[in-house]
């Protein structure tokens, strides 16, 4: 059967694994308010950023930070994949990954917190890059950019439910719940994973190494690598930081905080439309480069002083990063041959847990040195991580545009 005929039964299959994926690592940043004022300690009357929120900026950006790291783990079983397929992979990553997140909510401390999500992160990173890959795979020419923008919405979906678990369940020990809740999807994964194809694994010469792509690829893949590091660098602090933001530092109440969160969805909604439309009319480097440069200015709106820009910036950035996210993944995947490509996803995912971190543990560095008070302490901070991403974007000049281009055709390079 053509890829263009097979049933669309793995669209909505793939739009769960990657609801649920999202959910489970997007916990871990709605609750983070929660858990540092639970395990840390919080002084009425201080200004500094640890006594607003119960832990230093640098507990906190390297406890994100080593989340992140842990999900380097993610290149050597991603890439597996290219070797012995796609599907079972990634249904087990999907329900590892849950069961270490409902676990997190025995949590004795935050170091606890910490390690258990580091276990979690790295299998459901390849989960979610693995619902790329078989999209991509499974895909027409003219439907694999809407099939991408759909899995971008249930990642969107699956963080915007987390913000709202968070909101409604209220408590000391409120976190504790939003992990649990992770073992619902853990039982249904099974079901869900059967609904998709497996496809016949790639045909890879006898002497490919683990991780490995041949050297006429690696310039672009260095390429794809330092672009993904740049814009990790932002979204890593962006998102991070926003509940501990908006709630220790602004004041405003965790329900509010969830309910920007959470209709912020409109916005990536409107974004994924219209990064939809660009991919295919304007192409993928152009799409790219619009919604990325947006999403910088946006991030440092965010933390620039106040509600307003707090909201205001927070709702421009997710929907910049609807813009950008199919145009990137399709770009990301695209100008790879089928026998590396999910290779060439998990040194994506290496760039991005890199640039993360850095951008974590930077942003809350610099906010530990006070360089403002009140609600601008995070001002500076975020001018001197986010803004090096525009400069960088010169790079996708390089790349070949992909818009049009049909995989994986017997006998024709396309690039």
């Amino acid at each position: 059967m053509e890829r263009g005929s097979r049933p669309r039964v793995f669209v909505p299959a793939l739009f769960f694994i990657a609801l649920w994926s999202s959910f489970a690592q997007f916990g871990l940043i709605t609750s983070l308010s929660d858990v540092a004022r639970h395990f840390g300690a919080v002084v009425a009357g201080a200004h500094s950023f640890r006594s607003q929120v119960g832990l230093s900026g640098s507990q906190v950006g390297l406890g994100l930070g080593l989340v992140r790291a842990a999900s380097l783990l993610a290149l050597p079983i991603t890439a597996w994949a290219d070797h012995r397929g796609r599907r079972h992979l990634m249904g087990l990553s999907l329900i590892g990954g849950l069961v270490m997140t409902a676990l997190a909510a025995g949590s004795p401390g935050y170091w606890w917190f910490v390690v258990l999500f580091a276990l979690a992160r790295p299998l459901l990173t390849t989960a979610s890059a693995l619902t790329q890959v078989l999209a991509v795979e499974m895909s027409s020419t003219t439907a694999r950019v809407t099939h991408l923008a759909v899995l971008a919405a249930g990642a969107g979906v699956g963080a915007g439910l987390s913000a709202l678990i968070h909101g409604l369940v209220r408590g000391p020990q409120a976190f504790r719940w939003l992990f649990a809740v992770a073992l619902v999807p853990a039982f249904a994964a099974p079901w869900v994973t059967r609904r998709i194809a497996e496809p016949p694994p790639p045909v890879r010469p006898a002497s490919a190494r683990l991780g490995a792509v041949p050297p006429a690829l690696r310039p672009r893949l260095l390429i794809v690598v330092v672009l993904t590091f740049v814009a990790a660098l932002v979204t890593g602090p962006a998102n991070g930081y926003a509940f501990v933001y908006g709630e220790g530092v602004l004041h405003l109440g965790a329900g509010t905080v969830a309910a920007i969160v959470t209709t912020s969805g409109a916005a990536g909604l409107a974004g994924l439309l219209l990064g939809r439309r660009w991919a295919q009319t304007l192409g993928r480097r152009v799409t790219v480069a619009i919604g990325m440069s947006t999403l910088a200015i946006a991030a440092c709106a965010t933390y620039a002083g106040g509600p307003a820009l707090f909201a205001g910036g927070y709702f421009i950035g997710i929907g910049a990063a609807g813009i950008v996210t199919p145009a990137s993944n399709a770009l990301g995947t695209e100008i790879f041959p089928r026998p590396f490509r999910a290779t060439a996803v998990g040194w994506a995912v290496v760039a991005a847990v890199v640039g993360a971190t850095t951008g974590l543990v930077l942003f809350g560095s610099l906010a530990d040195l006070s360089l403002g008070s009140g609600s601008s302490v995070l001002r500076l901070p975020a001018l001197i991580t986010f803004l090096p991403l525009l400069p960088a974007l010169v790079l996708l000049r390089q790349l070949p545009e992909t818009r049009g281009v049909e995989l994986d055709v017997p006998g024709v390079v396309p690039f």
